[in-house]
């Protein structure tokens, strides 16, 4: 790797002179940013950054980023902490920690040049098509069928669901069955969906906190030409493996270094504590230091993944150990807000802004724990790829997929 052209201590100072120009100082409280106008806001603050040469600051050269290391992109964050800078929700996830570092394993050159300068310059959002409703945890069980046509596109037929704000992103990653006749894991192949194609209905789905972060997709008869197809024909598995150790944290953004500074002790829980009187609560306090401590470890979990992510030593294996980390830090540190805030956490203002903060924190906290994968899913990947104990018995792992399809349906049968 060749030597950046300015040195780090340079990129800040850089960076420090641009901010104030060109950002908007961070308002006291956050957004939504599950809103069009919210998105269409940040991705001009996306081109901004583009245009300045800080979008994609690690990302490869020749596809619009400045292949720079890790540490220029954590020495932005650092300086940018105070500054509004894009934030798409889930989307930001999906997009560039996702959906873009799996393409870059896995897609062709020609699909790298059309696709990546446009993300970085806010123009295309991505979300994944990968969950169906008969499928579940069983991500190698999917029926949406992709059929070759005569003049090497492809059609489209089938369902899915569970996709964070596919109906606020440009285009979907579509696991898709190609071939019926081999094994489950077998037979699969990507491809790229603009969310806007015809044939294509997307429609959020309501949540138990009032919001739609969730979407389900139905495709009848989308056609999508081979050149939007990512990886291999058949060969779709050895992309969700890729994509599965991104997912689950390895490409989280920010997620570049492992973080020196805890920061401050846990601030939420500490407000919740004063706005109730419990500050002094010797029980209270061991309970906001333990939520500290578990996210301040969990950080360092995820960061060392990432780390190993970029050495290429992270499978879906190891990655599943910061998704279960992640997941029960979630759940627990929302049960501590709850037992903090008593009636104060479950009754509120509709009128005033946030305050029914910790009561939706609790009702989506369990969130974690289903989405990129259950967590009984998790455990079975660290038994099985990082423990090397034996998979469980099944006696129809080796055959075709359209027989155990059979099997099932016969089954099913009274």
């Amino acid at each position: 790797m060749t030597a950046p052209a300015e040195s780090i201590e340079e990129f800040r100072a850089r960076v420090r002179a641009w901010l104030p120009g060109n950002l908007d100082r961070r308002p006291a409280t956050a957004p939504d940013p599950y809103s069009e106008a919210h998105i269409a806001e940040h991705r001009a603050i996306q081109r901004r950054l583009f245009d300045s040469d800080l979008a994609g600051l690690t990302w490869p050269v020749e596809y619009g980023g400045r292949g720079l290391p890790a540490a220029y992109e954590r020495a932005f964050a650092e300086e940018a902490a105070d500054f509004v800078t894009p934030y798409f929700g889930i989307l930001s996830t999906t997009t560039f920690g996702s959906c873009v570092p799996t393409m870059l394993r896995h897609a062709t050159p020609e699909y790298l040049h059309r696709h990546v300068p446009r993300v970085l310059r806010g123009e295309e959002l991505w979300c994944q098509f990968f969950s169906e409703p008969a499928a579940g945890s069983d991500l190698a069980g999917i029926q949406t069928r992709a059929t070759r046509r005569d003049d090497g596109s492809w059609t489209l037929d089938g369902a899915k669901i569970w996709s964070s704000l596919a109906h606020l992103a440009d285009w979907g990653m579509c696991l898709a069955r190609t071939d019926w006749d081999v094994p489950k894991h077998q037979g699969l192949t990507w491809f790229g969906v603009p969310c806007d194609a015809p044939g294509l209905t997307v429609r959020p789905i309501r949540q138990i906190g009032g919001g739609s972060e969730f979407c389900e997709e139905f495709l009848d008869g989308v056609i999508v030409p081979d050149s939007d197809r990512i990886g291999e024909i058949d060969r779709g598995w050895s992309v969700t493996s890729t994509l599965l150790v991104f997912e689950r944290g390895a490409g989280r953004p920010g997620a570049t270094e492992t973080p020196d500074d805890p920061g401050p002790l846990a601030p939420d829980l500490v407000a919740l504590a004063r706005r109730t009187g419990r500050l002094g609560d010797a029980a209270v306090l061991r309970a906001i230091a333990s939520a500290h401590v578990e996210s301040y470890a969990v950080a360092q979990l995820e960061a060392r993944i990432a780390t190993l992510s970029r050495q290429g030593r992270a499978d879906s294996g190891i990655a599943a150990y910061g998704k279960l980390a992640k997941a029960a830090a979630t759940a627990a540190r929302a049960r501590t807000a709850l037992d903090l805030g008593g009636a104060d956490a479950v009754l509120w203002d509709p009128e005033q802004p946030g305050a029914d903060a910790t009561a939706h924190a609790f009702l989506e906290s369990k969130k974690p724990s289903v989405a990129g994968g259950t967590e009984q899913m998790q455990r079975n990947g660290v038994a099985e790829r990082v423990l090397g104990l034996p998979r469980e018995p099944a006696a129809d792992a080796k055959l075709p997929f359209s027989e155990v399809l059979r099997r099932a349906r016969e089954w099913r049968q009274p």
